[in-house]
């Protein structure tokens, strides 16, 4: 089997969305798409990932009724985009994108 040089392997760029709340993750997926559109990429996405919820049980009472308590839950959301054999103006526009606050990206090269 021939190695394949590094022209023919095709790389992607992985882009994990994270955020509280789902209408601003929903909102960011769609910048970045229309940002790497514009320079004609390859994408697929965005493709949702497990809603992580977490979920936590307080008692209401500091000393007595243990059987009162209150519970709180986190939701976090995630999308997934993959950008497919991207270029330097592609990486140049996501990079100079103004994402809302409370939304937080992490890119990798596959």
């Amino acid at each position: 089997m021939a190695k394949k040089s590094e022209a023919e392997i095709p790389q992607k760029l992985r882009l994990r969305i994270r955020s509280y709340d789902h209408k601003l993750i929903d909102n960011s997926a769609r910048q970045i798409i229309e940002a790497a559109e514009r320079n004609d990429a390859k994408i697929v996405g965005p493709i949702p990932l497990p809603t992580e919820i977490r979920r936590y049980t307080v008692n209401r009472s500091t000393f007595v009724h243990k059987d009162s308590r209150e519970q709180f839950e986190l939701r976090v959301h995630k999308r997934l985009i993959d950008i497919m054999n991207p270029s330097q103006r592609i990486i140049e526009s996501l990079s100079n994108l103004n994402l809302p606050a409370g939304v937080d990206i992490e890119i990798k090269m596959v």
